[in-house]
């Protein structure tokens, strides 16, 4: 029997910019890879949503808590966070900012370790909005710069666009985390 390492991974931000559809994709692939949704969403009392993954090194549980209210988190200890805003919605991006990296800031203050990933869901709306509410990827990526976040990555649940390269990079910090080294980025990352 192998030994499995578990890890928890925190999602943060508001209500409704996808973070439940993002979950939904990666946990039940559509069986028909033309279609534009996942077959079932997931719901908050199935929580923590849980991944097996096994790489050369070794076998690892993931643990996901989705939550959009602060009440349910702050008993958690994360291995990864990741911040997630909805690409068309301007105002989430701003949460982001004054909100929840100050929320993660105060509850995880003492964590250096903790790596924090900015994850921009709804990619597949970029182009049927206002143009003044969107925001493209120069501009988050510099602004997770700015909130030292340790990595930059966009989706789309819904179309299923870049999920798979996201959810890639979410499982290398993830089980980094398990490492001596630990899953913060190399020069410049999120202290906490």
């Amino acid at each position: 029997m192998t030994n499995q390492s578990e890890v928890t991974v925190l999602l943060l931000g508001d209500a409704g910019v996808g973070k439940s559809t993002f979950l939904s994709r990666i946990s039940k692939p559509s069986s028909d890879s033309s279609s534009t949704t996942p077959d079932a969403l997931l719901r908050d009392e199935d929580q923590p949503f849980m991944f097996n993954m096994r790489n050369k090194k070794g076998s690892y549980q993931l643990d996901f808590y989705d939550t959009a209210s602060s009440e349910h988190w702050t008993l958690l200890t994360p291995n990864v966070i990741i911040l997630c805003y909805d690409i068309s919605s301007r105002l989430s991006l701003i949460n982001i900012q004054r909100l929840w990296i100050q929320e993660t800031q105060k509850v995880f203050g003492a964590r250096t370790d903790l790596p924090v990933l900015l994850l921009g869901l709804k990619r597949d709306l970029r182009s049927e909005t206002d143009p003044n509410g969107i925001i493209y990827p120069q501009e988050a990526y510099r602004l997770a710069q700015e909130m030292r976040c340790d990595k930059y990555m966009e989706c789309s649940g819904m179309t299923g666009e870049l999920v798979h390269e996201a959810f890639e990079d979410i499982c290398k910090t993830a089980v980094l985390t398990t490492t001596a080294e630990g899953g913060l980025s190399k020069g410049g990352c999120c202290s906490m």
